[in-house]
């Protein structure tokens, strides 16, 4: 394989194979990407404290080695805080950065950290993980270790200062300087945190009233809202808390610090990085920003035909008289938005957007409802309910009238919304063009916004992405082999879209082909829709018993049809890509096994005997077979790079 080496004197990097390459370019693919959380990377054995460090040695190997694999893009979940007791990166802050992505290897080392973290401690943290082969993550262990970590740091970092060291006062001019800078949301973030821990790491709306006048939960309620009644019990609690809140804003600049560094990196092997713009707000950004937000509803998802009871996610939920000031400029709400997505492309080459639908109509619900599950089967849509008996306060921020509905359906319908005026979709908008804006003034394109939209998409939702030129995706799993109109089939994809067999919400496709396999009757289903697009007539029928009694072959005829789609843009999830049959989340359940999913330690040596046997992902296998499926005319033309690909395919199969 060739292979390039680092300027910075890093270890030899693979370069893709030319056939993949040259393959992806004639089936008009423009991004490979490879899905994957922080907490799913690989760790180091002497570096791991139970999860994936985004900015670990271990990280950037195996960034190197989806580079070797054909991989440009790296598609990241959220990248904020989150709590001990919840390790769903979509609960997670959207300014602060999680400190659990610091890689600690060389934090201890004297060159890179000057010593900011004893060695042997970090051995000892390492040594007493429960975190066996770490094939899961351990959120709880990885917690506390990380900022027990973290408070070291800080006491070292103190007392090197204070002896008068250079290097720490240099390290302390930088972190003045990178405090001034992001102070807006530095201090109200520190200060949560340190209050967090202070009421026993609750949420704040269950945290005790100290002072009746300016509960801690309501410290930020009245900023920019004229007088401010608790400006001076903050000022007196950022006194108090003095060296907690430094320790936090060091542990930001360290992450800040190391993932300009692990950016560069990924640019240097050729890899874009795509965040990760979740729809809801953690429960810090609500204790600051609740004044941006509705008192009375919360966010979630209504019933769908992947989740027929709806899902009460408890967000909160913008207020639209905020969204422009009396003078049709941008309001709090667009310049909150404004600020997250500034910073989220300060960091990372584009964005994907967390349930659009959030950002255009959302789905809400009754916060008073005891009952979430009764609340979210009976929402409505925020700006589309003029005229509901159970939702009548909604009237005022309807955009559309009731000779605009259809109310033989239900109220979740995609079309109960039958048609809109240009006018009203571009007030559907402000919020979803704010995010696109931005993106293209950092030199990006629709491209680089993947949009997750999945089975549901309301008319002003499917307006406004085709009035700002977006894709949305297409999960092929999920397709019936039965439905021509199914629009989760590869067929009905369109170029900008985004195209995938999964998504982290999903099974993998290995654990979902043996059950169609065990079922048989799905399994022959499955066969022959993919016969009837992968290869010519006179072959289907062959094609078909073939892929029907072989996990593997339909597995990968699966992906074939995926390449082979319109669609110039090819999302892999992890698990997919390396044969793992465990289920990283089940959405809508809690189950301690979610979110703990990682890449094995020993991924480089097992990924290609999985590859031999058909057990992980064969992409000269796929590549063949998605040229193969453009025609006769589109394969003669390309047989030569159907036979290198072929050549190099492993020979289990090779279609």
């Amino acid at each position: 394989m060739p292979e390039v080496v680092s300027r910075q004197g890093c270890a030899a990097v693979p370069l893709p194979d030319p056939a993949i390459t040259e393959a992806l370019r004639v089936l008009g693919k423009r991004r490979l990407a490879l899905a994957i959380h922080d907490s799913c990377l690989p760790g180091l054995p002497g570096e791991d404290i139970g999860r994936g460090a985004l900015y670990s040695r271990g990280a950037l190997e195996f960034l190197a080695f989806l580079r070797g694999l054909g991989f440009d893009s790296i598609q990241l979940g959220p990248l904020g805080q989150t709590p001990r007791n919840d390790p769903s990166p979509y609960n997670g802050t959207v300014f602060s950065r999680n400190i659990l992505n610091l890689d600690p290897g060389s934090l201890a080392a004297r060159g890179e950290g000057a010593g900011l973290l004893d060695p042997g401690a970090l051995e000892g943290r390492v040594r007493e993980c429960p975190c066996d082969d770490g094939s899961r993550s351990v959120h709880g262990y990885a917690f506390d270790a990380g900022h027990a970590m973290l408070e070291e740091i800080h006491r070292n970092f103190a007392a090197a200062r204070q002896r008068g060291d250079p290097g720490a006062f240099k390290l302390d001019a930088e972190l003045r300087v990178f405090t001034a800078q992001n102070r807006d949301w530095l201090q109200p973030d520190a200060l949560y945190h340190v209050l967090w821990r202070h009421h026993g790491q609750r949420r704040h709306r269950h945290w005790p009233v100290i002072d009746p006048a300016c509960p801690d939960a309501d410290l930020y309620r009245h900023v920019g809202q004229g007088s401010d009644p608790c400006r001076s019990r903050r000022e007196a609690l950022f006194e108090a808390h003095r060296d907690a809140l430094e320790r936090y804003r060091l542990g930001q600049f360290l992450v800040q610090r190391q993932h300009a560094r692990f950016h560069s990196e990924a640019k240097r092997l050729g890899l874009r990085l795509y965040g990760d713009l979740q729809v809801g707000l953690s429960d810090c950004d609500e204790w600051i920003r609740g004044g941006l937000l509705l008192a009375d509803y919360r966010m979630g998802a209504p019933p769908s035909r992947t989740n027929r009871d709806g899902q009460p996610w408890g967000y909160g939920v913008y207020d639209p008289d905020q969204y422009r000031d009396a003078d049709g400029a941008a309001g709090p709400v667009l310049r909150f938005m404004h600020a997250r997505i500034e910073k989220m492309l300060g960091e990372l080459d584009g964005l994907r957007i967390d349930h659009p639908h959030g950002l255009v109509c959302p789905w809400v619900y009754r916060a008073d409802d005891p009952d979430p599950y009764h609340a979210v089967q009976h929402g409505a849509r925020l700006f589309s309910s003029p005229q509901l008996p159970d939702h009548p306060t909604l009237a005022r921020y309807a955009l559309v009238g009731v000779a605009q509905l259809n109310q033989s359906v239900p109220r979740h319908a995609d079309d109960w919304v039958r048609w809109l005026r240009p006018d009203q979709v571009e007030r559907y908008a402000p919020l979803l063009e704010t995010v696109v804006k931005v993106v293209r003034e950092h030199g990006g394109s629709s491209a680089d916004i993947p949009c997750e939209v999945l089975s549901t998409l309301p008319h002003p939702v499917a307006a406004v992405i085709g009035r700002l030129g977006l894709g949305r995706f297409r999960v092929t799993q999920k397709a019936d082999p039965r439905n021509r109109d199914d629009v989760y089939r590869s067929e009905n994809a369109e170029a900008r879209d985004w195209i995938m067999v999964g998504t982290h919400d999903t099974p993998s496709l290995w654990h979902l082909a043996r059950q169609w396999m065990e079922d048989g009757e799905r399994a022959r289903q499955e066969a022959e829709d993919l016969a009837a697009r992968l290869v010519t007539p006179p072959e289907r029928e062959r094609f078909a018993r073939e892929l029907a009694g072989d996990r593997n072959k339909l597995v990968h005829a699966k992906w074939a049809d995926a390449f082979a789609s319109p669609a110039e843009q090819v999302m892999v999830f992890f698990a997919d890509l390396l044969g793992q049959e465990q289920t990283y989340n089940r959405a809508g359940f809690v189950d301690a096994e979610n979110w703990t999913l990682r890449v094995p330690r020993d991924y480089a040596t097992a990924f290609p005997r999985k590859v031999a046997r058909g057990e992980a992902l064969d992409l000269h296998c796929v590549l063949a077979l998605a040229l193969q499926a453009r025609g006769h005319d589109f394969a003669d033309m390309h047989r030569e790079l159907i036979q290198r690909l072929r050549q190099r395919a492993d020979r289990w199969w090779t279609g």
